[in-house]
Formats: structure tokens, C-alpha cells, sequence
């Protein structure tokens, strides 16, 4: 009897994913536990192992198609077997591209509201922090069975129509930059630290036109989906924050030394590499701790002070950037950081992170630095407070002075540049967040 395949529920909040590239062709044998597809989310891109060993019989869903969980995928089987009858295997595909799942038993005895949307608790949240009326708004709802998902309720916050015909034009000084990344200096190698600014949340349906047209010579390369939400979130945090940077720079000389000391034994008992990410973590949360509005958001009714303290960790990937997120890192030791940390980034780079796993962070480090920049202004993973950008280490002459004695001396210093919401801080706040940042850098241990 041939084996479903079916599209996973990838999170809590995650109902439904768009089936982006099917990595073996109908006819094809593969292996159980094999990579068969990638599912993308608004939030990350997952690869899905086959659930067994055979033939892939048929595929049901075409790439770009978005499905609700449970919907038959396709089919693995022997050669010359039929199809499993047991479920739906055509999807019904609607006009908006979402194909339904075969309803469970629950499911059909839930009533629907004859004419109205249906709405999730997200989008119910959402409404109420910007004091729309569910009940006197017409959204349509682009999910299964009309549910009006988060896409469409902050479409209709920022006025837009979901089939994009309606995009508000921004001015030239509001589009997105762009950026490019260098070979990485000697001293920080990509795996020591994190790279690049955040992929952050936001629905597609914000993306601004830029009002330039591709000529004859030029070539166009389309944007994939973490590009397209990269873009549509850097110009949302861009319009939602007043961003201001304030910079210092940190000796790096007493961490440098402990991790050339014990970096061995660390792999030799931990089975794993001691990279700097968690020192800056762990400085990260006592500037935190000192200073509890840059672990907050901005809302209309206040500034919310976060008692979870999750950082995340921006990891630069070949198709985009994501931020996996260390929940709770204030109560994670160095050697419990750095396997959170090297977990996270090695699922990350191999797509197998979970939505739920690049949610909830209430700060975000990203380190420009492993490109060998000295110096940068990052922005706002949104609704963050704030983010930290940690520059290059490098090794300089600097003045000590040592009982009133000034003397040039060789030290490993790093620039740090904190990006924050000038609604939640002012200039003196966020220099003492960032001046304890620092203390914990020169005086660890």
C-alpha cells in the first residue's frame, strides 16, 4: 500500500506552508528519512524527509502552491503500485493558490459563520493592539476555509490590497539598501560569531514597488520568498521605528585569551567548537538585565518589558539571512550558550529549523563583523527594542593608562554599535545598556 505524504504543521501558530521545490522528480526512488521537498513559511524554509523508502508515485501539489496542514503531498509506493484511496489525493486548489486538506472529524462538525471570515487568535491580537473591530471590517481571508490569516490583517493595517494591485509607493529615501558581504578576516571565521542583519516577520503583501524598470540589457533574477520577506520587514521596521545607533568599542583581549586556553578541553569535554557567540550573549543579557527596556516593545498602551529574555542570532544562509532565537539565554551557561548556538546555526544552514524557532526574540545580535567590516548601523528586527552589531576583532594599538602612566599597547578590540527605538530610549539609556555590554566583554571572567 502506497505512503502519503503529508504537509507537517511547523508550528504552534503555523497552519499552513507553500510548497516551494520538490527535490526528487515523480518516478524516482528515495530513501526514508531522505530530504524529499522544501516547505517555506513566512518565517523559514524546511526541508521534509520522506516518511518511507520507494518509488515517489506522484506528486499532488505543484511548487508555489500553498497548503493547510494535513493535505496529501504526493505518494510513495513500489513500481506499478496504485494509489492509496484513503485519503483525498487531489488537492482542491482555489483560486487564491491555497489547496484544502481532507477535513478531520472535528473539523466537519465545527460550524462556519455563513459570510464571515474566520478569524485565529493571532489575527484577533493584532486587531485589538491597533483597535480594529473584527466584526465591522470586511478582510478577506486568504486561508482555508476564509480564515483570515496574519498576511491579511496587517495587509489591511497598512491599506493594501492582498493581490497586490493597490502597493503604496514609497519615496527613494525609504527603499531598502542593499548590501554586500566580504571574505572573511583571519581572526573571526564565520563560524565563531553570527552574520548579517536579521530575516525578520512580515507578509508579502508589503513589499513596496521601487518604480524601476529592468532595460533590454539587464537580467532579472526573481525574488524568492526569504529575499521578498527580508525586504517587506526591513522597510516595515524602517517606517515603524525612529532607529538611532550609538557605538563603543570593546577590549576583547581577557575573552580572547580564556577561549585560546581552554578551547581544547571545551571540545575535547563538550564535542564542541568555543566560538565567541556565547560571550556576547552572555554580555548581551547583563546589559539586559541592567537596563530592562532595551528587552521591551513599543505599543500603544506602553512600553511592554519582556520577563523572558530570548536573543536572536542573525545566520547568514546562501539564499538570505535568518534569526534563530535562544530562548530564555539568561539561564543557559557558557558551555549550554554554545550548544544552543551551534544547534540552532546548523539547523539553520541545513533548513531544518522549526517557525517556532525563529519567533519570541525580545533582542537581536548580528555580527557584520564575520565579512570583515569594522563598523555598521544594523536595523531593528521588529518588535525588538533593539539589536546589537558586533564588528570585526582585530588587534590595534590603543592608549592604557596605568597609574596615571599613558602607554601605546597592542589589544584585540571590536566596535559595538546598538541600533535602538528612540520611542522606548532615549541616548542616555542606551549608552548605559551598551556601557555594561562592554564592562561584561573586558571583565569576563
Amino acid at each position: 500500500m502506497s505512503t502519503e505524504v503529508i504537509m507537517p504543521q511547523l508550528g504552534e501558530s503555523v497552519v499552513e506552508g507553500i510548497v516551494g521545490r520538490w527535490l526528487i522528480a515523480e518516478g524516482e526512488a528515495i530513501e526514508e528519512y531522505q530530504p524529499l521537498l522544501e516547505v517555506e513559511t513566512d518565517k523559514v524554509n524546511t526541508e521534509i524527509p520522506a516518511p518511507a523508502s520507494g518509488i515517489l508515485l506522484k506528486i499532488l501539489v505543484p511548487e508555489g502552491t500553498t497548503v493547510a496542514a494535513g493535505t496529501v503531498l504526493a505518494f510513495i509506493g513500489q513500481p506499478g503500485e496504485s494509489i492509496s484511496k484513503g485519503g483525498d489525493a487531489t488537492p482542491d486548489t482555489r483560486a487564491n493558490g491555497v489547496a484544502k486538506a481532507k477535513p478531520s472529524g472535528d473539523e466537519r462538525q465545527r460550524p462556519r459563520p455563513s459570510g464571515q471570515s474566520v478569524f485565529t487568535p493571532v489575527v484577533s491580537k493584532i486587531a485589538a493592539e491597533h483597535g480594529i473591530d473584527l466584526a465591522s471590517v470586511d478582510i478577506r481571508g486568504s486561508g482555508r476555509g476564509g480564515r483570515v490569516t496574519k498576511k491579511d490583517i496587517l495587509a489591511h493595517i497598512e491599506g493594501i490590497k492582498i493581490d497586490g494591485s493597490a502597493v503604496e509607493e514609497l519615496p527613494p529615501w525609504e527603499q531598502p539598501g542593499t548590501g554586500e558581504l566580504f571574505k572573511p578576516s583571519e581572526e573571526v571565521s564565520p563560524a565563531d560569531v553570527i552574520s548579517a542583519s536579521p530575516v525578520p516577520e512580515a507578509p508579502k503583501s508589503e513589499t513596496p514597488r521601487s518604480g524601476t524598470s529592468a532595460r533590454s540589457s539587464d537580467r532579472v533574477v526573481p525574488l524568492t520568498s526569504m529575499r521578498q520577506a527580508i525586504a517587506e520587514h526591513m522597510v516595515r521596521s524602517v517606517r515603524t521605528s525612529p532607529h538611532v545607533t550609538t557605538v563603543m568599542e570593546a577590549d576583547m583581549s581577557r575573552i580572547i585569551a580564556y577561549r585560546n586556553t581552554h578551547k581544547a578541553d571545551f571540545e575535547q569535554r563538550e564535542g564542541l567548537k568555543l566560538t565567541f557567540t556565547p560571550f556576547f550573549v552572555q554580555a548581551v543579557v547583563e546589559g539586559l538585565k541592567a537596563v530592562p527596556e532595551a528587552n521591551s516593545s513599543f505599543s500603544d498602551e506602553g512600553i511592554i518589558l519582556h520577563r523572558r529574555i530570548n536573543v536572536g542570532l542573525a545566520v547568514a544562509l546562501e539564499s538570505g539571512l535568518i534569526v534563530p532565537v535562544v530562548k530564555d539565554a539568561d539561564q543557559l551557561s557558557l558551555s549550554g550558550l554554545q550548544r544552543a548556538v551551534s544547534d540552532l546555526a546548523e539547523r539553520a544552514r541545513a533548513r531544518q529549523l522549526k517557525p517556532d524557532e525563529v519567533q519570541g526574540s525580545t533582542f537581536t545580535i548580528t555580527n557584520h563583523g564575520v565579512s570583515g567590516s569594522l563598523l555598521a548601523m544594523p536595523i531593528i528586527s521588529q518588535p525588538n527594542a533593539g539589536i546589537l552589531g558586533v564588528g570585526v576583532i582585530q588587534k590595534r594599538p590603543v592608549v592604557v593608562t596605568t597609574e596615571g602612566t599613558d602607554s601605546i599597547a597592542i589589544k584585540s578590540m571590536c566596535y559595538l554599535s546598538f541600533t535602538f527605538d528612540h520611542r522606548i530610549m532615549d541616548g542616555a539609556l542606551a549608552d548605559r545598556f551598551l556601557a555594561v555590554v562592554v564592562k561584561a566583554l573586558e571583565r569576563w571572567g
